[in-house]
């Protein structure tokens, strides 16, 4: 993507609506005005609010809050010209259960309260195969304790990707743990149980992956 492209985008997403952009000094040296306070003074309904962490372009984001009028849906990622689109077919579709964050996955705590959270998905994200970059894992143990700190006691985890190492990883740490796994396949096209909000919905590299013939996994999860 071209800087002036990039430019154009970031330009665009100041006018959305559907965007909000604080600064690290926003969150960690001030109260955010919107923690705790999505549901009233944001979305302006008590619908339950879903997360999805690393939402890259906004495709699974905008695709669950078509699918599902009555929740409210949060695209997280640090890269603004990325979920842009997203952000942007929302307001030419007139969704009004979408919202867009620009900010890091480890500053979460700071943008939502305790349990004002639902669910969480986490779709794709870098496995972060080198040890040295354990702690940037998605689903390590310190990330699993933030998501528990803004989700609701039965709130739902969900994690889809196409590394098997980030599923076997991400298994082997909610067994040992002691977590609740609701559900976990390595080939969720392959079986005929697969939720439909898992098979149903395909991100533009999703669809490559499948082409080339690559297993998609998937683990749905509770943190106790």
């Amino acid at each position: 993507m071209g800087s002036k492209n990039k430019l154009k985008r970031f330009r665009e997403n100041e006018q959305f609506e559907n965007v909000i952009q604080p600064s690290r000094e926003e969150l960690t040296e001030n109260e955010f005005a919107l923690k705790g306070n999505w549901s009233k003074d944001f979305f302006k309904n008590n619908n339950p609010i879903v997360l999805e962490l690393g939402c890259g372009k906004g495709e699974y984001t905008v695709e669950l809050a078509r699918q599902n009028p009555d929740k409210n849906f949060i695209g997280v990622d640090i890269k603004g010209a990325r979920f842009w689109r997203g952000a942007k077919t929302a307001i030419e579709e007139g969704m009004k259960n979408v919202a867009f964050i620009r900010t890091q996955i480890e500053l979460i705590e700071y943008v939502f309260a305790s349990a004002e959270v639902s669910e969480i998905w986490i779709t794709f994200p870098d496995p972060q195969i080198k040890y040295k970059r354990t702690k940037h894992r998605l689903t390590n143990a310190e990330f699993l304790i933030r998501y528990k700190n803004i989700l609701k006691v039965d709130g739902l985890m969900h994690l889809k990707t196409d590394s098997e190492f980030m599923h076997g990883y991400t298994l082997g740490l909610l067994h040992g743990q002691g977590q609740e796994i609701l559900y976990a396949h390595h080939d969720i096209y392959s079986n005929e149980y697969s939720p439909k909000a898992v098979t149903g919905i395909q991100t533009f590299y999703e669809k490559q992956y499948l082409e080339k013939g690559k297993p998609i996994t998937y683990i749905q999860f509770r943190i106790k």
